[in-house]
Parts: C-alpha cells; sequence; structure tokens
C-alpha cells in the first residue's frame, strides 16, 4: 500500500500560482496607475489679481490721470464721490459713449442728461461746481445717476478742489 506522502496528486500544470510573470506584470501596472492617479500636482498659480484699490482724496488734476487711456482705471466723480467705473470700460473708456466723464466730474453732465464736452469744467485748478443753479428735474436725475453707481461701482475716493487742506500734495 502506498504511503499518504506518495498517493498524494501533483497539481495540474493548467493551476497557476499567484507569483506567474503575467499576475506580476498586472499587479506592477496597477500599482504604477494608482501612483500617477495619486501623486502630488503641480501647484497651479493664479493670474495677479488688480492691484488693491485704497480710498484716497482726489483733485480734478490728479483725477483726470483714471480716464481709461493705457489700460489704467477709469473714475469718475459724482458729487465729490469717485467711482471706479473700469467695469463699464465700454461705456465709459476710450471710445465709449460717457467717454468724456472718465477723470473728470461728471456731475452736471450727468445731472442735465448731456454729454457734451461743455458740461464739464474746463478750470481744474477752480473751485469745484456747486450745482446750485440745477433746477429739480436735473438734481433728481443726478440722485438717480448716484444711485445707479452706488448699486453697481466701488466708491474709491472723494474729490476736493486743489486748494483744498485735503487736496493731496504732489
Amino acid at each position: 500500500m502506498a504511503s499518504p506522502q506518495e498517493a498524494a496528486v501533483p497539481p495540474p500544470a493548467e493551476v497557476m500560482t499567484i507569483a506567474s510573470p503575467i499576475n506580476l506584470i498586472l499587479i506592477s501596472l496597477f500599482a504604477v496607475l494608482v501612483y500617477l492617479q495619486f501623486r502630488p500636482k503641480a501647484l497651479i498659480a493664479l493670474p495677479k489679481g488688480p492691484a488693491p484699490i485704497v480710498f484716497r482724496t482726489f483733485t480734478p488734476t490728479t483725477l483726470l490721470e483714471f480716464n481709461g487711456v493705457d489700460g489704467k482705471s477709469v473714475y469718475l466723480a459724482v458729487r465729490g464721490r469717485v467711482f471706479d467705473v473700469s467695469p463699464g470700460r465700454n461705456f465709459y473708456g476710450p471710445g465709449g459713449p460717457y467717454a468724456n466723464f472718465a477723470g473728470r466730474d461728471a456731475s452736471r453732465g450727468l445731472a442735465c442728461q448731456s454729454f457734451d464736452e461743455e458740461m464739464l469744467t474746463k478750470d481744474l485748478k477752480g473751485p469745484l461746481d456747486d450745482l446750485k443753479d440745477l433746477d429739480a428735474e436735473a438734481i433728481e436725475n443726478l440722485q438717480s445717476w448716484e444711485e445707479r453707481f452706488l448699486e453697481k461701482y466701488l466708491i474709491v475716493g472723494k474729490l476736493v478742489a486743489e486748494g483744498d487742506p485735503e487736496a493731496p500734495r504732489l
């Protein structure tokens, strides 16, 4: 009679072990794919934003440079408040329908619903337009424009006359 060890039948040749070459290749390929999926990614560089806007005091001559030319910001003043209207560059920037107000005090023109050049203060070194000669309808127009600007744009400063004690020293 045969011993139990002799009676053990060797496994058939078709049965493969886990350490076969094809399994090792598949496990290696799986490990590489997992690494590629979870490896640290390169840091994404965000584009630089615009420079921070600081509330400041403007005079008519210092406001004039913010007319949107050469990619600069577009500011305009309404009743002493300076608004950054750069998001509306198509309207207030160069070539826009309200471009003559860019970098200027637009109060009188907006009140009179006139976008003509003669609505702008010619003497930038003189006193600010006090708007006292406007009638009730013009004041109402101006208030409606001012409300619209307050809803849409940031106030970045205030406008004072050249000789004002708050005027920036150059």
